[in-house]
């Protein structure tokens, strides 16, 4: 097993691609501790634990990434995965959804960041891998919140690249396209076939396609590899605008 010994922390992690994320790092020896609002419920699979916990509280972040740390004595993998999508037209959004994607999705990720990069430096080694999405670098309308917060991960990512590059720790982005969950039905059904066409591979994405992705990234064979967002949309991002786009 490639990761056996190795602690992870996943976020936004009891469905969808976080889920997929955990159990692959899981099957290849990782103790992955996954963290989300509410309990997926039923048991989960050998090598993985469920923390209850907002990614949007500072407090929270700290109190769960020093809790793993001081029961594991390591942190060597954090997947900022967590995040909510709140559609609307520019003209038409309140505020508060508007607040609500950026604090979860951006500020999540700052939040888990900060300790568990402190851990990481302290070892001279880890992987900090945060999930974008191609709405950061492709337009979709009513996806203002969403996208800016996806662009900024993908800057955020960069920048903390080179701040810890020097301490031996990695930081980077993967991107996915449509992929098959929860989140992404909506916007799957609305579109019908047509937007299936326009992917040039023909196919939406599955969770594992992007989990494959992020444990290569937190494999040794990685470790040259620092300050880059993977995207894994079967062409999508490149193959000209999508349909209601």
């Amino acid at each position: 097993m490639r990761l056996e010994k190795q602690v992870a922390i996943v976020t936004g992690g009891a469905r969808g691609i976080g889920r997929k994320i955990a159990e692959v790092l899981a099957s290849e020896g990782a103790k992955v501790f996954i963290v989300d609002l509410a309990d997926p419920g039923g048991s989960l699979p050998q090598g993985m634990e469920f923390i209850e916990g907002d990614v949007r509280s500072p407090a929270a972040a700290e109190k769960i990434v020093t809790g793993v740390v001081d029961r594991c004595g390591r942190l060597d993998i954090l997947v900022n995965n967590a995040g909510i999508v709140r559609d609307t037209l520019t003209l038409s959004m309140e505020r508060s959804a508007w607040d609500e994607v950026i604090e979860t999705n951006l500020g999540g990720a700052f939040n888990f960041t900060k300790p568990a990069a402190r851990f990481m430096i302290a070892r001279k080694r880890g992987r900090i891998i945060n999930v974008s999405s191609i709405a950061s670098r492709v337009g979709g309308k009513g996806q203002g919140n969403y996208a800016a917060s996806k662009a900024g991960i993908e800057a955020f990512t960069r920048t903390v690249a080179l701040e810890l590059a020097p301490k031996g720790v990695t930081v980077n982005a993967v991107a996915p396209g449509l992929i098959e969950t929860e989140m992404s039905e909506r916007v799957r059904d609305m579109a019908g076939n047509a937007l299936r066409r326009a992917i040039p591979a023909r196919r939406y994405g599955s969770p594992e396609d992007v989990a494959a992705v992020v444990l290569f990234l937190a494999l040794p064979g990685a470790s040259y590899i620092t300050a880059q967002t993977i995207v894994v949309d079967g062409g999508l991002s490149v193959a000209g605008p999508r349909p209601g786009a």
